[in-house]
């Protein structure tokens, strides 16, 4: 850059992985051409990939699996936190051999490690275990027994010959698993999730969450692991049938956490308790932000600007210039809220009835997904089995996540946190899973918008983002940034295509919007 050009003021909206990624590559890139500033409205680093410490333990917001089929993600993380090259807490106590890192750190003496962990998820229903995904295992049929296990063969067969027009994510899973199977394991669960009934719910989201999974890609990969190792190098493997991932030593938030220390250090600023109320356009660009910081209101100019905030706060905090059009479809835009308990046991009463070595003979699961009827609860995660280091005394605690999806403003959200604490304790007990006098200590977290939903003006949201491209000055990314229901790979590589359109000049924003949209995106390698 000449020395006499000023630097481009740029603001970013939001510290969690896409905002972060965003402001990191400009500065690491170009530092000299760009003055980077992030704005946070809470106090924590790392949106919904934070990870919250609490009576010295720690609990991850939602899980977070450190998987990717684009290679500039991959690399990106193990660049900023190098994988393990001497064995975990866990490994040493089962004796487990995993591929290690040559002259990597040692997580028992180094905390800036990532982990190799083992994929376990399952699905709890009618107090037995399935595999998530489904498989076609024989104690699959013997949970199901004999007539469920005709039905669901039956009906998928059926469902192979007369294909559902997929209007709808009920017809999306239908079409794949058969009627049988999608009332067992996903109509549920979904309504749980969302609020809607899936026949309400466009398929975009399966399309986006599942892909190409079905009962014939599930027995693909089933048989395929029985081949020589010579021929599963290169095997296509969908997302969600992967078996190892990453994980940071102490969860996703310390990853983050180090990122926006390393922006503090190139010259960049991350601003926090910054709440972005709305963005001031001039001549159809934008020209600042305004926001309360610490509760005092302040406008904050610049020349390029980045948001992962809400799609809908951000339309309807601009003002007159929205067209009214826009501004209703914006408005109408759904999301499903969150709210996490964080649970440290003593003991807990599932038992390990896999053939897998844990410490203490614990049960393997990552998370389960929670499809017990008479329960509010979505999903349980064990954060032991995510990482050792997660609780402060691997032998005697066991750290576990209660996942409740509901709605602002609802019956849950608006509980009293002791209330509800005790209510997902309850839960717990009602299913089997805990003794009420196992339960050490606990911590509750609230998330707003943290899923954005399918239904509503979902259907004219390409009505919005053609007119949210003419603002050439700013790019939308992130999951909340593009009401797009995006892991966090996905988040980083919007962050990575708007990157590159800024320092090149690019105006069409194509692709950044196309991240996570093909259908294809997690079988192909992105490393371009």
């Amino acid at each position: 850059m000449n020395q006499n050009e000023a630097k481009k003021k740029v603001i970013v909206i939001g510290a969690g992985p896409a905002g972060l990624t965003a402001a990191f590559e400009l500065l690491q890139q170009d530092a000299e051409a760009y003055d980077v500033t992030v704005l946070e409205e809470s106090g924590e680093i790392g949106g919904i990939s934070r990870t919250v410490q609490y009576g010295g333990n720690r609990m991850d917001i939602g899980g977070h699996r450190f998987f990717s089929k684009d290679k500039r993600v991959m690399d990106w993380w193990q660049a900023r936190m190098p994988l393990q090259g001497k064995p975990s807490a866990d490994d040493i106590l089962t004796g487990t051999v995993k591929p290690l890192e040559p002259n990597g750190p040692d997580p028992e003496s180094e905390d800036q490690v990532m982990l190799l962990r083992n994929r376990v998820s399952r699905i709890y229903y009618l107090k037995k275990f399935f595999d998530y995904p489904i498989s076609m295992k024989v104690q699959t049929f013997k949970n199901m027994g004999l007539i469920k296990t005709l039905r669901a063969g039956f009906s998928y067969l059926a469902a192979v010959v007369h294909k559902l027009p997929e209007t709808s994510l009920e017809n999306f899973y239908r079409n794949r698993f058969g009627r049988q199977l999608y009332s067992m394991f996903f109509e549920n669960y979904t309504e749980k999730l969302w609020g809607r009934h899936p026949s309400a719910i466009s398929a975009d989201w399966g399309a986006q969450r599942v892909k190409g999974l079905s009962i014939l890609k599930i027995l693909f990969d089933m048989f395929s692991k029985l081949l020589p190792e010579r021929f599963k190098k290169n095997r296509p493997v969908e997302t969600s049938l992967i078996e190892q991932f990453w994980y940071p030593k102490h969860g996703p938030g310390h990853l983050w956490e180090l990122t926006a220390d390393k922006i503090i250090e190139m010259g960049g600023s991350v601003r926090k308790h910054c709440k972005v109320t709305g963005i001031r356009l001039e001549n159809g660009q934008a020209a600042a932000v305004t926001a309360e910081e610490n509760g005092v209101p302040v406008e904050i100019a610049g020349d390029i600007f980045l948001s992962s905030m809400p799609l809908k706060d951000l339309v309807l905090g601009m003002g007159a210039e929205v067209p009214d059009a826009m501004r209703e479809i914006a408005a109408g835009l759904p999301y499903r809220d969150f709210i996490t308990v964080g649970l440290l046991l003593s003991r807990i009463n599932l038992k390990n009835e896999t053939k897998i070595v844990t410490p203490y003979n614990r049960v393997p699961d990552c998370w389960i997904y929670i499809q017990e009827p008479n329960v509010k609860m979505g999903r349980l995660q064990i954060f032991n089995n995510w990482s050792p280091y997660m609780v402060s005394d691997l032998e005697k605690m066991i750290g576990v996540g209660l996942e409740y999806f509901c709605s602002e403003g609802d019956e849950m959200w608006t509980m009293k946190d002791a209330d509800f604490i005790q209510f997902a304790i309850g839960e717990m007990v009602t299913m089997g899973i805990i003794d009420p006098d196992a339960v050490l200590d606990s911590h509750i977290e609230h998330v707003r918008k943290a899923y954005p939903a399918y239904f509503d003006t979902y259907a004219e949201i390409d009505q919005l983002i053609e007119w949210l491209n003419g603002i050439e000055n700013l790019y939308c990314i992130g999951r909340n940034g593009q009401h797009r229901y995006n892991n966090s790979d996905h988040s980083m590589a919007t962050a990575f295509e708007a990157v590159t359109n800024i320092r090149n000049g690019i105006r069409s924003k194509e692709n950044i919007w196309n991240v996570n949209t093909e259908k294809v995106y997690h079988e192909t390698d992105k490393s371009g």
